[in-house]
């Protein structure tokens, strides 16, 4: 039996007016944490594979994200740190163990072949997303590479090296006055609150698993510091959370976010390890329940940038993530998964939505009501127009951050993008470095 999902959408405003842009570079699934490592870039091949099967691309501006430079990440991140994974390789790691263990690169964050590109071409995706938002060429732009947010301003962390949230985030506040940032990855977002603890232009708002648990951070207590007091926002989970205890604080909490602090654009980091049966998770969220957080901010119809992040179970993250495509786009989707080059991944069933797990919610109704209620009480304090000077430790990254000298990463169709082919299906690309997609890689056959 086939069945039709249908994406969540709450706005008022109809799903054919939103123009997506997607980042996606075939490169991205080659790189290799290590064996036996959880995190896999291979997954985000597999999403776009089921993307391109399910037609979902046709409904988007398909981009390979320009490159950016080292010192365009030195917006963020220290000089020493960017020069140091530049030269990093598996062969010449004996000559660097200080600077290894200065800046925790090793275990959970390994040297792998490649590492530094690795970096450029996630990262690249959402800062060339964030430029777009800022020009007005597209309404919603996706980098499923994106989300790695436990890096820090001169240290690795969690898997992530290069924090591609933080540099998106300081590229869309070129425009905006103020920028939202949510989290609904299983592990706290620490990297994004704690560059922006201290500043009320921006707002951190995770949802994570507390207690015992990577990376430690994330008390409902902490809530900034100086300026950025009542700007950081944290939630803390206990296992098990479901689909109905999840709505129950998201939507609430994210509802009195936007009447308070009211964003010029979001940021959504989007990590699949919030969902049942993950590898290193321990919630119990349905594909559909963890998508209606981005169908609901999808309804405020405002500029927002959707990153992917963790999810460790690699037969469901392309499923989460395919669906949450469909749900941006606002296209229905057949529940049983189109042919696709990783078939053999999503058996026995081969559907888009599984089962979630007879687990127990160790979070309480009580627990969840008094946890809402305090946070409500802690935007009732945010101020209605926030205005301070960012401070992130570099130069460059203060209130107008001087910029990366990027353009948008190719042109929209109205600009001639897509347009100047008949075919609607063909790809945009207009770099002159010669990488050129392979010419089946949006085939669906």
């Amino acid at each position: 039996m086939t069945m039709e999902t249908e994406p969540t959408s709450t706005g008022s405003t109809s799903a054919s007016s939103r123009r997506v842009s997607y980042f996606y570079d075939a490169e991205v699934g080659n790189y290799h944490y290590g064996q036996g490592h959880p995190m896999k870039p291979h997954r985000v091949r597999m999403t776009h594979n089921l993307v391109v099967n399910y037609g979902l691309y046709k409904k988007m501006d398909v981009f390979r994200p320009r490159l950016l430079s080292p010192t365009a990440m030195t917006r963020f991140h220290s000089d020493d740190y960017i020069n140091f994974l530049k030269v990093i390789t598996p062969d010449n790691m004996t000559d660097y163990t200080r600077q290894l263990q200065r800046f925790n690169v090793g275990e959970d964050c390994p040297v792998f072949d490649g590492l530094f590109e690795f970096c450029q071409l996630y990262t690249s995706g959402s800062i060339g997303g964030a430029a777009r938002l800022n020009e007005d060429s597209a309404d919603i732009v996706i980098n499923w590479s994106g989300g790695l947010h436990h890096a820090k301003k001169a240290e690795a962390s969690g898997f992530c090296y290069i924090n591609d949230c933080v540099l998106a985030i300081l590229e869309l506040l070129k425009k905006h006055e103020r920028v939202l940032y949510i989290d609904i990855d299983i592990h706290h977002g620490d990297g994004v609150e704690e560059a922006f603890y201290s500043t009320n232009r921006v707002m951190t708002v995770s949802f994570h698993k507390f207690g015992e648990y990577f990376p430690g951070t994330g008390d409902v207590n902490d809530i900034g510091y100086a300026d950025g007091k009542n700007y950081a926002i944290n939630f803390p989970l206990n296992d098990g959370m479901d689909d109905e205890a999840y709505e129950s604080v998201f939507k609430p909490v994210l509802s009195k976010v936007m009447e308070h602090f009211a964003p010029g654009a979001i940021v959504l980091q989007c990590g699949a390890d919030s969902l049942s049966g993950d590898r290193l998770g321990c919630f119990n969220l349905s594909v559909k329940g963890h998508a209606d957080c981005v169908a609901f901010m999808r309804s405020y119809n405002i500029p927002m940038l959707v990153l992917g992040g963790g999810g460790y179970t690699l037969r469901n993250v392309p499923r989460c993530w395919t669906y949450e495509t469909a749900v941006v786009v606002g296209e229905p989707v057949k529940d049983d998964l189109p042919f696709n080059d990783y078939y053999d991944y999503f058996g026995p069933d081969y559907s888009l939505h599984l089962p979630v797990s007879n687990m127990e919610n160790l979070n309480s109704k009580e627990y969840l009501n008094r946890t809402k209620t305090q946070l409500i009480d802690i935007l009732r304090e945010v101020e209605p127009v926030p205005g301070t000077q960012i401070q992130t430790g570099q130069v460059e990254s203060q209130l107008n951050p001087r910029g990366f000298g990027m353009e948008a990463d190719a042109p929209s169709k109205d600009e001639g993008g897509n347009a100047k082919s008949d075919n609607p299906d063909e790809r945009s690309d207009e770099r002159m470095d010669g990488r050129k997609e392979h010419s089946a890689e949006l085939s669906s056959t």
